[in-house]
């Protein structure tokens, strides 16, 4: 009975083989924790000042550009600088973008146009860090524990999904939009003195300098791999079609249950957390394109599923449902990224990845504000389910390789745990 718990219970072997992983996890916990609530506050503060979905699915609009334009350029700058040093700044200019929210809140009369300005700031610095952080981590984690390093990190960020929405629901209806972007300040102040602890993670030294032509490197190497290709568009498809967050506050009001709208949003991660928790099975997987299809299928049917009932409890057991095929999709993806793409080309790859799983939610969020003023809220949510499942099914056919990747023969996964474990014989 023991063996078959651990067996189902997530390896921790990352936190136990690298101290700096155990440091990103901790410092990642609070900081998500801390922007959780901000994530709730910011589009409630926007639904209060103009009562418009169309105005609070805009804030994926003012997020893309900057989201574009400095995922690119940071994923070429993780390959060129110290990473652990664009880490330290990112988190930084986000508690000063914390610290805008917050002035401005605490105004008689709070504006509206900061909050886009803040929302396109908040885009850019994760830009930025997403990059090297992912980086980083393909670089302190042994290769055959990237499975588990994904799940294990996706295990902090859900706990801090779920506590932050939840206590952001609470404080906002409470206390105000104030002390939620106050937490948040506080979140990002303890995460940057826990960054400084970091080991420096310098670039090579033959490293090139941020540019557009390494930029282009990096996507050409991208293009040219069917399996990175598939986990890109699957992502895609999914988030653009099935990402309805934003309006959530209309569907609770929709639902007549606006006291729920923080366990929405805690429920897609309660999901997350359940899958992660019991993923100990996943680090023997080796078909992980797999995981990839039907995590993303899982998640289109739960979120189609839920814009059709109109129960809000069955509401909240697809949104966790939905959830768990997020993560699943996800720690495929993950793992294929960190077992093979080269260390010289991590950050300007990690800067597509930061495109492929940010932008898309942002589009998402543009497609459902706007569907939902035209077609009504539900409905917006349970076609986009749809359309995601339908675009899944397309691409499995359309790119094949990504169903028959195998991390112990596929020829990018060998050569970069070779380069790995030469670099750890110096």
């Amino acid at each position: 009975m023991t063996s078959k718990i651990s067996a189902i219970l997530p390896d921790l072997s990352p936190w136990r083989s690298s101290r700096d992983f155990r440091l990103l996890w901790v410092q990642g916990l609070i900081a998500h924790f801390g922007s959780a609530m901000a994530m709730i506050a910011l589009p409630l503060q926007i639904k209060d000042l103009t009562g418009s979905p169309l105005a609070v699915g805009a804030m994926g609009a003012v997020e893309l550009v900057p989201l574009i334009v400095f995922g690119l350029y940071g994923g070429a700058l993780a390959d060129a600088a110290d990473r652990r040093k664009l880490i330290i700044g990112t988190e930084a200019g986000l508690g000063v973008l914390a610290v805008i929210l917050l002035v401005n809140a605490m105004l008689p009369e709070p504006m509206l146009w900061p909050l886009y300005v803040v929302a396109a700031g908040v885009s850019a610095m994760a830009g930025l860090q997403r990059p090297a952080l992912d980086a980083l981590i393909a670089r302190i984690v042994p290769h055959d524990q990237m499975t588990a390093a994904a799940a294990l990190n996706n295990l902090r960020w859900q706990l801090g999904g779920i506590a932050g929405p939840a206590a952001a629901g609470l404080v906002v209806a409470y206390a105000g939009h104030a002390p939620a972007y106050g937490i948040t300040l506080a979140g990002f102040a303890v995460s940057v003195l826990m960054c400084l602890r970091l080991a420096p993670a310098p670039a090579a030294h033959d490293a090139e300098k941020p540019s557009l032509r390494g930029i282009a490197e990096g996507a050409r190497y991208a293009a040219s791999r069917p399996v990175l290709l598939g986990t890109y568009a699957i992502d895609l498809v999914a988030m653009i079609f099935a990402f309805p967050l934003a309006i959530f506050p209309f569907l609770a009001d929709d639902l007549d249950a606006e006291w729920s709208l923080g366990l929405m949003f805690a429920a897609i991660s309660f999901g997350s957390v359940l899958l992660s928790a019991m993923s100990g099975w996943t680090t023997r997987v080796r078909r992980h394109g797999l995981l990839v299809v039907y995590g993303a299928a899982v998640w289109g049917l739960a979120i189609a599923a839920a814009g059709w009932f109109d129960n809000i409890w069955l509401v909240l057991v697809c949104l966790a449902l939905a959830g768990a095929g997020d993560t699943l999709s996800g720690l495929g993806r993950m793992t294929i990224w960190n077992q093979t793409i080269p260390d010289e080309l991590r950050g300007r790859l990690a800067g597509i990845e930061v495109l492929s799983y940010s932008v898309g939610p942002q589009l998402g969020q543009v497609r459902s504000g706007a569907m939902a003023g035209w077609t009504g809220t539900r409905a917006a949510i349970w076609s986009g389910g749809v359309v995601c499942v339908a675009g899944v099914a397309l691409l499995t056919v359309a790119l094949p390789k990504l169903l028959r990747y195998d991390a112990t023969t596929d020829e990018d996964a060998l050569r970069r745990r070779a380069q790995q474990e030469a670099a750890t014989r110096e």
